[in-house]
């Protein structure tokens, strides 16, 4: 079995699960590539904005709950079925090469950063799905080096994905706006541009940038990003959906270890 790439994805407005455009033909053909190319993940892992924890937690149902973690959506979002099995096995492998940093927690599921993109990638429902908190208690470095720790999945057969924004400030959101304020694609070029001449340590410490308060006013988002980095092991990044929404959301998205994009 191939080594499987890593992800990140821009989730932004939980109605991309609806939406049938560029951003969500791009997810579309991520995920059959990934398919082609490297055959069907055995698991995925997802790491997702919206499991913001005390700690860090995996989760270990064999069937794990979709999580409506949104308000005053339409009807139609909340109708939205995506069920797809859990995995034990990787819950368990998660834990032991985590070496006493990741704890099992069953009390969460498959929350909206994870199902309204992957309806997209993988619609069948059948690659099960692990979740992995973003833990709100340790440095960017920490995250990191968990992040690493977990990259040998890749070589198991197991798909790491991050779901998050590079830029997501919803105080200063246009709602009915698909561009970007000048502060937001400062910041995403800033990234981008560490990302592609791998400056890794650019990401880690996106803080000393003069808008990391603009850019990411909490971690949750931006996070997934630096587990994903330590997990891509020094592959090569694609960058795909290279998109704003509501003016200060980044949709930017990174394939690693797969070039992938169109």
């Amino acid at each position: 079995m191939k080594k499987m790439p890593v992800l990140f994805l821009g989730h932004g407005n939980p109605m991309i699960a609806l939406e049938d455009n560029e951003l969500t033909n791009n997810l579309k053909y991520v995920g059959d590539e990934i398919i082609n190319r490297f055959g069907k993940p055995k698991s995925i892992l997802a790491i997702s904005a919206h499991w913001h924890t005390r700690g860090s937690f995996v989760g270990g149902r064999e069937y794990p709950k979709q999580i409506y973690d949104m308000y005053h959506f339409p009807k139609e979002l909340y109708e939205v079925e995506y069920p797809v099995k859990g995995s034990i096995d990787l819950a368990k492998t998660v834990i032991e090469m985590a070496d006493g940093r990741v704890f099992a927690n069953n009390d969460w599921g498959i929350d909206h950063g994870v199902w309204s993109v992957l309806v997209h990638m993988f619609p069948e429902a059948d690659i099960p799905i692990t979740q992995l908190s973003v833990n709100g208690e340790q440095s960017p470095e920490e995250a990191f080096e968990i992040g690493k720790k977990l990259s040998n999945l890749r070589d198991e057969g197991y798909l790491i994905i991050g779901s998050g924004n590079v830029v997501h400030n919803l105080k200063n959101k246009d709602q009915n706006s698909k561009s970007g304020f000048t502060p937001t694609k400062i910041f995403d070029d800033y990234i981008h541009q560490a990302i592609l001449n791998q400056e890794v340590s650019d990401v880690v410490n996106y803080q000393d940038h003069y808008l990391a308060n603009y850019a990411v006013p909490t971690i949750e988002h931006f996070y997934p990003l630096i587990y994903v980095l330590g997990a891509a092991d020094d592959d090569e990044a694609v960058v795909f959906n290279k998109e704003y929404i509501m003016n200060t959301i980044s949709m930017t998205s990174y394939a690693f270890g797969c070039s992938c994009s169109r």
